[in-house]
């Protein structure tokens, strides 16, 4: 285990790389997978550590899963193989969100559960859906956090009715959960679901997998029809390459990002646009996108619809020539760690000047100083201040092994792109 990462300066940045395949798209390739009847292939599947615990949980439940150049998952053609498992899921609130929509297909009961800060972070409103279908929770710690019991007994609901305010991950996870050959499902959310980039990825997936959602005045009808068995292509995570579009823009750089397209639905290519309203250039092909830094303005943006590069928009932020405010983004605290608080007292602890709001925080133009990071066990926190270390000498990142939450090998692959 590597304790510290120390990054030095590099001046312009000037190279092309590729990235790792989106989680996002994999986790929820393979819990359609799961559920469809026959074989699925996922290519270019993400490996990273979210993704690797949802398929261990899979292959628990009785699900086949082979994990190769590509991923092959041998469905349960709507059945959940076990009657009763104890699933641990760390710090992978996706992978847990989704996993209990798929086990609330089951017969028998499950007991879900996380590391420490997992048991922190809310599913009450997850829960209320799944006991909608017909499940009974059973808290067996913290209230509303996990562990808890789920008695399953077939997803025998056709009408929920769910609250999008916390995460889109509840609605997501019922809206996977749902495709039934012999019945429709009506899920209507509770309010404007946060993150609704996020929602339109989860039905892009079902599609692929064969069901098509009629969405109707913010309700969602899942037809009678189960799931097919499907070849899916995983694209490049964009959230994973805006680390290195941040590295150009900060450095006054240039990087292209082979392989993703700027027509991708990803919630985080809009990052572009806000890199763009910074000053730097944005060009794009078929299948790679560019950026070109320069001299950075500052920002006032509502990133809701992309919170995964807030952490890599702050890390960047100070040395705009006036302050960014990063709005509409509390369901941050609920998060790996509480993203706005840690930013927050991270910035400033290598001299930035922050204000932190409720739902965001106004990052002002400052000059930063070299500082020994703490990442709070936050992939992002990991990667967004390695981009700030391009810029400031004397910055060293804490326990940086865990990026392989969603990015296995960041470190070694910057290393290698910076060389050459």
């Amino acid at each position: 285990m590597i304790f510290f990462m120390e990054i030095q300066p590099s001046g312009p940045v000037d190279f092309e790389t590729t990235v790792p395949g989106s989680k996002s798209y994999t986790n929820r390739a393979l819990i359609c997978a799961a559920i469809a009847p026959g074989i699925s292939t996922i290519a270019n599947a993400s490996l990273s550590e979210d993704s690797m615990l949802l398929v261990e949980a899979l292959r628990k439940a009785g699900i086949g899963v082979e994990v190769g150049s590509d991923m092959r998952v041998n469905g349960g053609g709507g059945v959940v193989p076990v009657a009763e498992g104890t699933f641990f899921l760390g710090n992978a609130g996706t992978s847990l969100r989704f996993l209990a929509g798929f086990l609330s297909r089951g017969k028998g009961t499950y007991r879900i559960d996380g590391n420490d800060r997992m048991r922190e972070r809310p599913v009450r409103d997850l829960a209320a859906g799944l006991e909608q279908l017909g499940c009974r929770v059973t808290w067996a710690g913290s209230e509303g956090c996990p562990p808890f019991d789920l008695e399953a007994r077939g997803m025998t609901g056709e009408r929920v009715h769910v609250s999008g305010a916390v995460s889109s991950q509840y609605l997501s996870s019922l809206l996977l959960a749902s495709p039934r050959e012999d019945r429709a499902m009506e899920i209507e959310p509770e309010g404007a679901p946060v993150s609704r980039p996020y929602i339109d990825m989860t039905l892009e997936v079902m599609k692929a997998f064969g069901v098509g959602v009629v969405e109707t005045e913010g309700r969602f009808t899942v037809p009678a029809s189960g799931y097919r068995p499907a070849k899916f292509g995983v694209e490049p995570d964009a959230a994973a390459a805006n680390y290195f579009f941040a590295m150009a823009a900060v450095t006054g750089g240039r990087v292209r990002v082979k392989g993703l397209s700027p027509e991708s639905r990803q919630a985080e290519i809009r990052f572009l646009e806000v890199l763009r309203g910074m000053g730097c250039a944005v060009s794009s092909g078929k299948d790679w996108i560019e950026v070109r830094g320069g001299p950075l303005s500052g920002i006032d943006v509502d990133m809701n619809a992309f919170p995964d590069s807030v952490q890599t928009l702050a890390a960047i932020a100070p040395f705009a020539s006036g302050p960014t405010r990063i709005r509409n983004v509390r369901n941050l605290r609920v998060k790996e760690t509480d993203r706005i608080r840690a930013l927050a007292t991270e910035l400033r602890r290598m001299g930035g000047r922050v204000e932190e709001e409720d739902d965001g925080l106004v990052v002002h133009p400052a000059e930063l100083t070299g500082a020994s990071v703490e990442t709070y066990g936050d992939h992002r926190m990991a990667m967004s201040f390695a981009v700030t270390a391009l810029r400031v000498p004397g910055i060293t990142i804490r326990n940086p092994d865990c990026v392989g939450k969603s990015f296995p090998g960041f470190f070694d692959h910057l290393a290698g792109v910076l060389r050459g």
